[in-house]
């Protein structure tokens, strides 16, 4: 009778909990028409985005995290979650990607951001893709930080030493649990990474699929309060396009914990390797046509993507 009682009170928290985020997530525009926007695809396609916002950072955690002042809007991280018949792919685009971004010519994928908000960066991946965006999540600097220290930090496994000056970056080889400032530090490093922004995206999977684990690990659902405190980081974190819901958001949670455990596909769009130089834009990496058509044509038609895919 005890153990029916528990089950009804975790239950009843469940629930209560799911009708307080719903009504506390919060809403970007983020999705829009215009002439030849991509058909609808097979499977659903949410753009997951790290935003550098620094602006509600304080001075102590700019330092710590080694950046700048807040007027800076671009994206670190930017990827494609296709959900469908064969499981979910995750698909990173390097920030350093060279596409076209609509009304401002070939430059920095990242960069669309700045240049437009949400909508100028959906719609710009969705015409370098082909693919049609059904959903967009969007996270920033100071939210992220604040995610992974609602969860007690997450555990990470490094192969070999990390060090970046520039992120603030240093640790050993070897698994350890990471607070958010220590976790942001991990995913951000790349001058001394001699993958660079390749590196890196490799980094920001291994987080995400870590946060997406925390998050459905027994000590956060079986516990309300905890649960309470990581769904306030996580709605003041995050934004969501208008028409997503909070069981669109646990499907979008699910698909990640998959691919994190395994059962689930992730890589990175084909790049040229190395980099090149553009003038007037920099270090820029362009995308490999033949293998990027390939693993777009096969998520708009929802099949197996190619195994020739760099992981």
């Amino acid at each position: 009778m005890s153990l029916l009682v528990l089950v009804l009170l975790v239950v009843a928290a469940g629930a209560w909990l799911y009708l307080w985020a719903a009504g506390n997530l919060r809403h970007v525009s983020a999705l829009g028409g215009y002439a030849g926007r991509p058909a609808a695809g097979k499977g659903t396609n949410w753009l997951l985005v790290g935003s550098d916002s620094r602006s509600e950072l304080t001075p102590r955690q700019r330092r710590d995290l080694h950046v700048g002042n807040g007027r800076v809007q671009n994206t670190d991280t930017i990827m494609v979650l296709h959900s469908g018949a064969h499981g979910p792919t995750l698909v990173s685009l390097p920030r350093d990607s060279y596409v076209p971004i609509p009304g401002h010519g070939s430059r920095k994928i990242n960069e669309a951001y700045a240049d437009g908000g949400p909508q100028l960066l959906t719609r710009t991946v969705e015409q370098a893709t082909g693919l049609r965006i059904d959903h967009y999540a969007e996270v920033n600097f100071l939210g992220f930080v604040q995610i992974v220290d609602a969860l007690d930090g997450v555990r990470l496994c490094l192969d070999k030493p990390l060090k970046d000056e520039m992120s603030g970056a240093d640790f050993p080889a070897g698994c350890r649990r990471m607070n958010g400032t220590e976790a942001l530090a991990y995913v951000r490093a790349r001058y001394t990474d001699p993958e660079g922004d390749l590196g890196r995206v490799k980094r920001q999977r291994q987080l995400m699929g870590a946060v997406a684990d925390g998050m459905a690990s027994s000590d956060v659902y079986l516990d309300p309060s905890r649960s309470k405190r990581v769904l306030d980081a996580s709605l003041a974190a995050l934004r969501v396009d208008d028409d997503a819901d909070v069981a669109q958001l646990l499907g979008m949670g699910r698909s990640m914990r998959q691919i994190s455990s395994g059962a689930g596909t992730a890589t990175t769009v084909p790049v040229r390797r190395p980099g090149v130089m553009v003038s007037g834009v920099g270090s820029v990496l362009p995308w490999k046509e033949n293998g990027a058509s390939r693993l777009f044509q096969a998520l708009r038609n929802d099949e197996r993507i190619p195994t020739s895919a760099d992981k």
